[in-house]
């Protein structure tokens, strides 16, 4: 839709507000009280046809058949070597993969191909997030075929924040293609495509369509965000499969390890925690280990879900515990493994 901030075609994205209101615009979200757009193509006339698969991306979706698949988010700083390399080594042995996006607060960042190629050097498998609001098409193309060579598991596509929400706002957003569209492209380079689903955000009724159109246009893989712990998600899978869907979904479970951890969940558009989560976390003489505790008992739950496939272990650190956390997740996945 021309008039929307971010270029979509297929909204609305995961940064509506509570009452409707549009990420980087004072009117609220333009896609609200319309029908889901259907997948008719990038630009609504290109339909690319679907890639023959990488071995990467083959070995990705039996993995995630096979169940229990245990996806941890790279904590490290978004544009330094170094710490990812840390990070990679301490999550290589505790988790099954690493989902290293880009970071949605912190605008200059590594590419994705080459934060691929440094984690997959330390011996951890990586998916990949590719957003469409700092590249063109072709720009986009480009990481996708970058992430091929690199042999990178998957790539979880996303329209990406508006860069008035963040750290850079004197950058100018791109927003050539939406979230839809990026997976189609993934999917014609033959990557195994994951997308994200927002069921707690407004509007509701909203997700599940949207979801299913992602779907048609190639994805295979749902990252259910924080909407307020195993129930939620349940209802929100149960709907979906309802509506066709054959997605394997994995839902985020949010780790607190310190009071910093807790903030930056807090911040994060629609994050929900299951009903008292954070506050239990809060009086806890030992916010570690209670935090490490907590996000064990509840990936169990999400595990336990119909149609789950495995579990994002979810949040960040504050400033200078990066690797501490990534530590809290390696210990986290290990006892769930």
């Amino acid at each position: 839709m021309e008039t929307c901030p971010k270029r979509m075609e297929y909204g609305p994205c995961g940064g509506v507000g509570p009452h409707g209101e549009c990420e980087a615009a004072p009117e609220p979200c333009v896609f609200l009280g319309a029908p889901v757009r259907r997948w008719a193509g990038i630009d609504g006339r290109t339909m690319p046809e679907r890639g023959v698969r990488t071995a990467a991306a083959a070995a990705t979706l039996a993995r995630l058949d096979a169940g229990r698949v245990i996806v941890a988010d790279m904590p490290a700083l978004a544009n330094g070597e170094d710490a990812l390399r840390r990070c990679a080594r301490i999550l290589r042995d505790g988790v099954d993969v690493t989902l290293a996006g880009d970071a949605p607060d912190a605008r200059v960042q590594l590419p994705p191909s080459l934060r691929a190629a440094i984690v997959q050097e330390e011996g951890l498998s990586l998916w990949a997030g590719v957003n469409a609001r700092d590249r063109n098409r072709v720009a986009l193309e480009g990481e996708l075929a970058g992430l091929r060579v690199t042999g990178a598991g998957a790539v979880n596509c996303v329209t990406g924040d508006h860069p008035h929400t963040g750290h850079r706002p004197d950058a100018m957003p791109v927003f050539d293609l939406d979230a839809t569209e990026l997976a189609a492209l993934a999917r014609a380079q033959g990557h195994a495509v994951a997308v994200a689903a927002a069921p707690s955000r407004g509007p509701v009724d909203a997700r599940v369509p949207l979801l299913l159109e992602k779907e048609r246009a190639g994805a295979e893989v749902c990252f259910v965000d924080h909407c307020g712990g195993s129930g939620p998600v349940g209802a929100f899978v149960a709907a979906a499969r309802a509506a066709g869907s054959s997605l394997r979904f994995v839902p985020c479970v949010p780790v607190v390890t310190s009071r910093a951890g807790a903030a930056l969940l807090a911040s994060f558009p629609g994050f929900a925690a299951p009903p008292g989560y954070l506050e239990e976390l809060g009086r806890a003489t030992d916010a570690r280990s209670a935090g490490i505790a907590a996000a064990v008992r509840l990936a169990e739950q999400m595990l336990e879900v119909d149609g789950v496939a495995g579990v994002d272990l979810s949040g960040g650190a504050g400033p200078g515990e990066e690797e501490d956390y990534a530590e809290a997740l390696a210990e986290i996945g290990s006892r769930l493994r």
